[in-house]
């Protein structure tokens, strides 16, 4: 997992030099931060209601024509669900890598995979207790994500995008047990450099 965090940032670092290169003028690629809320929860799990948590990260937006872009990105992100008498958190860092296309000048369509690493995982009970349960989730999610976009200015955009979790989170299901998946709603804000 650190070989592919450091690849995505060491591409991040070597397209940011070559914009600074060129004197940022060079408008077929740009970079940014993001970040918003995640309304998260996951599938199959029985008595469980959505998750209100956070996603920040960074992005790299590579115009391929007037219409058309590819916009890997690399987030941290706060998932899992409420429970009757406590919550799970989930944490990631997530790779999406989404395909843009832009109906009108300020408003793009999207849609990519995204993997995921956990980082942790943790329940934690509504009077205070909580305990680690990493080892019984997968180390790493898959899923396919939609969305939309707006750039409000040249800098500033919204976006609203929702996570189809397609991997399984559990290791091993119980006898009568169904797979579950993460699914999550994103409501983010944009700033490119």
């Amino acid at each position: 997992m650190k070989k592919i965090i450091l690849t995505v940032a060491a591409i991040f670092a070597f397209g940011f030099a070559n914009a600074q290169d060129k004197g940022g003028s060079d408008k077929s690629m740009s970079f940014g931060a993001k970040a918003g809320l995640n309304i998260a929860s996951i599938t199959n799990s029985d008595g469980s209601s959505s998750l209100v948590g956070f996603h920040v990260g960074g992005f790299a937006e590579f115009k391929v024509s007037d219409k058309f872009a590819v916009q890997p990105e690399l987030l941290y992100s706060a998932q899992g669900a409420k429970f009757d008498g406590g919550k799970m958190n989930l944490s990631y860092i997530n790779i999406p890598v989404m395909a843009k296309y832009y109906v009108a000048d300020a408003f793009s369509l999207e849609a990519g995979p995204q993997i995921g690493f956990l980082m942790s995982a943790k329940v934690k009970a509504d009077g205070g207790g909580s305990a680690d349960v990493k080892e019984f989730f997968k180390s790493t999610d898959f899923g396919v994500n939609f969305g939309a976009g707006y750039e409000f200015t040249e800098n500033l955009s919204a976006g609203l995008r929702y996570n189809l979790g397609l991997a399984q989170v559990q290791k091993e299901l119980a006898t009568g047990e169904s797979a579950s998946h993460n699914s999550v709603i994103q409501i983010s804000l944009g700033y490119k450099f």
